[in-house]
């Protein structure tokens, strides 16, 4: 029976991304030796680091003046690192999601952060609008995509401070206009590649106006100095965001993803906003390209978990909602064909008709 993995992350790659990958680690570049055994200083990976921060720069048109950065600690160390090099005196923060949230957190341990905006009432079931940017802020913190509740900023907007966005989960998912941004960042394990590398975009003038002292790993300036490779990079994962990004620029680049990418998104929710029996859960004009939320209507509630099983044992895989809200979850990333959205909707039908 083929699977469709519509787990939220660690998520789908393209197959062939898989199947590259794990020969690099039989035998990289029939050197005789596998990825996971070669000194991260050799030629060979100097090489792939090398292409892998060129293609991030050529597929998102990076301008110059910007550094590409690879590193290990996930997005999470990211809510730390950010504070330690750019916060001053005031930070402004949207609180759109859990990991907004988290981020937000971290923040306060250096001083006043200004939540700008919130959707915690509604369960972040949409991005809040009209809200005030302090001009005195050093930045503003947002989160474009938010996994758990299938909400997506899906435009560049314009800051009056330096505008810093965890892109985690919609990175290459669309073209952007990078130049609006001090910094992007994001674990790479929902759209790029496997858990373990943590990639960062950031303006090199930002850098090095605070008064702190920043520890030596958590400075951006040491990792860009070195190339990314100031301690031992997470190679595995390295290599195969470099397979991922060949696989882009093979596939059309960002335009291309994101034509396919809402094809995809329209599609399932068309399916769900016609159902008898779904619907949707964030706000229409919010909604998410990457996770599609939705639940059972409140007269079919008691059947969500005879629907999980149903839909699991047709392979539909990974479709249960986050612990904290419930209901169901696609996530639909680059690599999702869309034979497998419609697999799923198909699930939803004859699950309708024999109930």
């Amino acid at each position: 029976m083929k699977k469709h993995n519509f787990s939220a992350g660690p998520s789908i790659l393209p197959r062939e991304v898989i199947e590259k990958t794990a020969q690099a680690v039989l035998d990289f570049n029939e050197s005789g030796l596998s990825i996971l055994e070669i000194s991260h200083r050799s030629k060979g990976f100097e090489a792939v680091i090398a292409e892998a921060r060129d293609l991030f720069k050529e597929l998102l048109n990076i301008p110059e003046g910007y550094s590409v950065l690879f590193l290990g600690g996930g997005a999470s160390m990211q809510f730390c690192m950010i504070p330690f090099n750019f916060f001053e005196n005031k930070a402004a923060y949207l609180n759109t999601g859990v990991w907004a949230n988290k981020a937000m957190k971290e923040a306060k341990g250096f001083g006043e952060v200004v939540e700008v905006a919130s959707s915690k009432e509604a369960v972040y079931n949409y991005i809040p609008k009209g809200y005030t940017i302090p001009s005195d802020a050093d930045y503003f913190h947002i989160t474009t995509n938010n996994t758990i509740y299938g909400t997506e900023i899906l435009t560049d907007m314009d800051s009056p401070v330096p505008l810093i966005a965890d892109m985690s989960s919609d990175i290459f998912s669309r073209p952007l206009d990078v130049s609006k941004y001090s910094m992007i960042y994001g674990g790479a394990q929902k759209n790029l590649a496997p858990a373990g590398v943590t990639f960062v975009i950031v303006k090199d003038e930002m850098l090095g106006k605070v008064s702190r002292y920043i520890p030596t790993m958590l400075n951006y300036k040491t990792h860009i100095a070195d190339g990314s490779m100031f301690n031992t990079p997470p190679v595995l994962p390295i290599y195969s965001a470099l397979e991922t990004l060949r696989w882009l620029k093979a596939n059309g680049g960002l335009v291309e993803m994101e034509k396919r990418n809402i094809a995809k998104a329209e599609l399932l929710y068309n399916a769900i906003d016609n159902s008898k029996m779904f619907v949707g859960t964030a706000n229409k004009e919010d909604r998410s390209r990457m996770n599609v939320c939705f639940v059972m209507k409140p007269e079919y509630k008691e059947l969500e978990a005879s629907f999980l099983k149903f839909a699991t044992e047709a392979g539909m895989d990974g479709i249960k909602g986050h612990r904290s809200v419930g209901g169901f979850r696609a996530s639909i990333y680059n690599a999702m064909p869309i034979e497998s959205v419609q697999a799923l909707i198909d699930c939803m039908h004859e699950f309708e008709k024999q109930n």
